[in-house]
Order: C-alpha cells, then structure tokens, then sequence
C-alpha cells in the first residue's frame, strides 16, 4: 500500500518504513506528525476522491532535521556598477512513515 500526501508545497509518494526529507515541520525530534492522504492505493483500489479519502491518514515520527545542498547566485548588470552575491541552504525535516490507515 502507499500514499501521495502533500507537504510544503510538493506531493511525495510514501510507503510505510520510508524514510525521507520534507519541508521544514516545527516538530520535536521523535514527536508524531500525521498527514492528510491525497491519493491512496491499497491492492490496486485507487481511492481519490473526498469521500473516499475522509478518515484516512499517513502517521510519521519525526527522525531529525538537515540542510540541504548550499546554492550559490550571482546578479550583475551591466555598466552600473550593480551586482550582488547570494546563497541559500534550505532546511528539511527528516520523516519515517510509520503508518497508512485506510479511512
């Protein structure tokens, strides 16, 4: 069985026992979270609708947090003596699925 779920702005599918980086959750390390399904399939049943979808939920424990990958910009433009440095570290919350419950 897995799940689509949908956190910080990005859909992931999920199986229980993975383990994977989300956007950043203010959640204590080892605490529970639990995730709205927008897609479920269990033995080839696809359900996506509302109605089938209400009651169900994918439950994770929170593993850690991480950096991702450093990003590096440049802007310049020309003849104005006008550029500029940048950088960027997005910060990711580190899930394990524990659990998919149908609705």
């Amino acid at each position: 069985m897995y799940a689509v779920i949908a956190t910080g702005g990005k859909q992931e599918k999920v199986e229980t026992g993975q383990v994977l980086n989300v956007e950043l959750l203010h959640a204590d390390e080892g605490s529970e979270v639990s995730f709205n399904p927008i897609l479920l399939v269990d033995d080839g049943a696809v359900m996506s609708t509302a109605d089938e979808l209400s009651g169900s939920s994918v439950t994770a424990r929170v593993v850690g947090e991480t950096k991702g990958e450093k990003i590096r910009g440049f802007t310049y433009k020309n003849k104005t003596n006008n550029h500029r440095r940048w950088g960027h570290r997005q910060r990711y919350t580190t899930i394990e699925i524990t659990n998919i419950a149908r609705g």
